[in-house]
C-alpha cells in the first residue's frame, strides 16, 4: 500500500521549470528520501504534496487524498516541518506545541515530544529567543505532535550540531518502528544513507535515480575510494602518475581517486612520494551515496 503516489508531476514559476515530470511512490511505513542540491525542486515538490502549492500538471495522491482539492482532510493526518517555519514569535515553546496539538484529532503528549527533540530546558522560552538549531528542533517537534500517519521533514537537521543530528536520527527511526511513513529531504548524504529505505535523487527538476542507497552505490561503483590532501600544483601530476585509478575528483584541496586495486594504487602513491610528491596522509573507504550523486550530476552536495 502506498502513502504517496506521484505521476508526471510538473510545476513552474513564471516560465522557469522547477519540477519537470517526476514520478515516484512512497510505501506505507518506509522512510523515503528526496535528495538534491538547492534549486533542484525538492521543496517545491514537498509543498505540493502537503497542499501548500497547487501543481501545474500530473497526478498526486497523499494518503488517498488529492492535496490540491482535499487539503483539509489531508492536513489532519500529516505532520509537516518546513525549512523556514512561520511561528508566533512571542509564544513559548510549550505554548506553541499546545496550540499545534489542538489542530489534530489525536496529538502526542506535549512533554514526550519536548523530550524527544531535547528542548526540556527551553519550554518557557519564546520562539524569537531560540537559536537557529533550537528553532529547527522546535519545527520538528511541531510536526511530531500531530501523531500523523505521514510525517514530512524538509531538511530537519540543518544547523544542528553532530550530537543533536544523531539524536534526531533516532527520533526518525522510531517513527518508522511505530509504523509511520516519513518523507525526508536532506542535503546530508550520510543522513540519507543511514535513515532511508529508498531515495530519489532529483536534479534540475528531474528524478535521475531511484532505489535503496545500497543498491544505488552498488550499481554505480565497484571501486573503492582513496582520499588525501593535494596542493594546486600537484593536480595535473596525479593524472599522469596513477594509471591504476579509474577516476580522480578534486574538491578544493582534497583529491578522491577511485580504484579497483587499492594495493596497486597505494604503491603508485608511495612511488611518487619518493619522487617529491607531498603526501601527508590518506584514507581508504567504500563508495558512498555522495559519490553516486557526484557521478550522476557532476555536482557535489554541500
Amino acid at each position: 500500500m502506498n502513502s504517496i503516489v506521484v505521476k508526471d508531476l510538473r510545476h513552474s514559476y513564471n516560465g522557469t521549470v522547477a519540477v519537470d515530470g517526476i514520478s515516484f511512490n512512497v510505501a506505507q511505513g518506509e522512510i523515503f528520501g528526496l535528495l538534491g542540491p538547492n534549486g533542484a525542486g525538492k521543496t517545491t515538490t514537498t509543498e505540493i504534496l502537503v497542499g501548500l502549492k497547487k501543481r501545474k500538471a500530473g497526478l498526486v495522491e497523499v494518503l488517498g487524498f488529492d492535496p490540491s482539492d482535499q487539503d483539509e482532510e489531508l492536513k489532519s493526518r500529516i505532520g509537516v516541518q518546513l525549512q523556514i517555519p512561520s511561528l508566533f514569535q512571542r509564544l513559548t515553546v510549550k505554548e506553541l506545541l499546545n496550540l499545534f496539538a489542538t489542530f489534530y484529532p489525536d496529538p502526542l503528549n506535549i512533554e514526550e515530544v519536548i523530550e524527544k527533540v531535547g528542548l526540556q530546558d527551553k519550554t518557557k522560552t519564546i520562539s524569537m529567543k531560540l537559536s537557529g538549531g533550537q528553532l529547527q528542533r522546535l519545527s520538528v517537534a511541531l510536526a511530531l505532535v500531530s501523531n500523523g500517519d505521514l510525517i514530512f521533514l524538509d531538511e530537519p537537521t540543518t544547523g544542528l550540531d553532530p550530537q543533536a543530528r544523531r539524536g534526531l536520527w533516532d527520533v526518525i527511526e522510531n517513527l518508522k518502528k511505530e509504523g509511520k511513513t516519513v518523507f525526508l529531504t536532506t542535503h546530508y548524504m550520510d543522513e540519507a544513507e543511514k535513515l532511508c529505505d529508498r531515495v530519489a535523487i532529483i536534479d534540475y527538476g528531474k528524478v535521475i535515480a531511484l532505489s535503496s542507497p545500497n543498491d544505488l552505490i552498488k550499481s554505480n561503483f565497484t571501486e573503492q575510494a582513496l582520499e588525501f590532501d593535494v596542493e594546486a600544483d600537484q593536480k595535473a601530476f596525479l593524472h599522469e602518475k596513477l594509471p591504476s585509478v579509474s577516476k580522480i575528483e578534486f574538491n578544493e584541496d582534497k583529491a578522491t581517486v577511485y580504484t579497483q586495486d587499492v594495493t596497486k594504487t597505494v604503491a603508485e602513491l608511495l612511488a611518487i612520494t619518493d619522487n617529491g610528491f607531498r603526501l601527508k596522509s590518506f584514507t581508504v573507504r567504500s563508495a558512498s551515496l555522495e559519490d553516486v550523486f557526484l557521478k550522476l550530476t557532476g555536482r557535489r552536495i554541500r
